[in-house]
């Protein structure tokens, strides 16, 4: 993690954060219950359940044993999931009656924040290229109780035109996850620098046919859960030359940093500081970098 310290706020601070363990976190299904009969649900098994005070639909959750292992997750009352990743959707702001495209869905922890939000109401498609995560994709949603979902297999990069004019696209992108050392220690030194580049590649693929994808002036928001600018901020800037688009700002309740304008001696643009960085010592989570995007033209 030693070369970002020169980008990252507090360094100290990030590497401290790394060290301990990560908090539980859960998001209730506003289709099945609300925070109130989760929390109880929770604390008469002997857990404790603390809300998070800029969201009251994110709870954390602390005790003995695991809390997927409870009734209440098997039937689908809530969905465990990083503080940090939850932000993504809410970035993206999906409205009832939207039509939306999450080209990197599985397992489904934002496609089926968005379903909520959406109240089960208009279309999302949400694509994954993996069989194996695709299981994972549809348990999820099954257990959820998520209605207004299809599922489609294909390579992201590509992904055909299917006449439907999308409101919204999703890209959470694969990536090199040094967000999530936290769990992975053989992540707390950074990750690979040669997967760092080829993986870019992929990205870079992905966020330029979600831009495609979208209806002029619609909105895409482009996440991974990562530190290296060259599957940031690069990204953005490369899917941006190919695809007319603007940067918007994200407005969201939570401490984080602005993103880059320049790296290792290559410019982004002074319109890259709308994007934003999640660090893990920001949130007591893992980690997240944000791009929203409006198509033009």
């Amino acid at each position: 993690m030693e070369r970002y310290r020169s980008i990252i706020p507090d360094f100290d601070a990030f590497l401290a954060t790394l060290e301990r363990p990560q908090p539980v976190t859960v998001r209730v299904n506003r289709l099945k219950a609300t925070p109130e009969q989760v929390a109880e649900a929770l604390r008469r098994r002997g857990f404790t359940v603390i809300p998070l005070p800029w969201n009251e639909w994110l709870l954390r959750v602390d005790g003995e044993g695991s809390v997927a292992k409870t009734l209440e997750h098997w039937l689908g009352w809530f969905y465990v999931q990083e503080v940090s990743a939850a932000t993504a959707v809410m970035a993206l702001d999906p409205q009832p009656g939207e039509r939306i495209l999450d080209l990197c869905a599985a397992p489904g922890g934002k496609t089926t924040q968005m379903a909520e939000l959406m109240g089960n109401t208009g279309l999302i498609v949400a694509n994954d290229v993996t069989p194996k995560r695709l299981r994972a994709l549809l348990a999820n949603l099954s257990r959820i109780g998520v209605v207004n979902t299809v599922v489609t297999q294909w390579d992201g990069r590509n992904y055909p035109d299917l006449g439907v004019e999308f409101d919204k696209v999703l890209v959470d992108a694969p990536c090199s996850a040094e967000g999530r050392a936290r769990e992975n220690p053989d992540l707390r030194q950074g990750a690979d620098i040669n997967f760092i580049r080829s993986i870019s590649g992929t990205q870079k693929g992905l966020l330029r046919r979600a831009l495609e994808l979208v209806k002029p002036g619609g909105i895409v928001v482009y996440a991974t859960c990562t530190f290296a600018p060259e599957e940031n901020e690069a990204v953005v800037a490369y899917a941006m030359q190919k695809v007319p688009s603007e940067l918007l700002p994200i407005n969201l309740p939570v401490p984080h940093a602005s993103g880059l304008t320049e790296w290792q001696g290559r410019e982004f643009g002074e319109a890259m500081r709308l994007c934003i960085r999640i660090y893990p010592h920001h949130l007591d989570s893992g980690g997240l970098f944000l791009a929203k995007l409006r198509r033009l033209g």
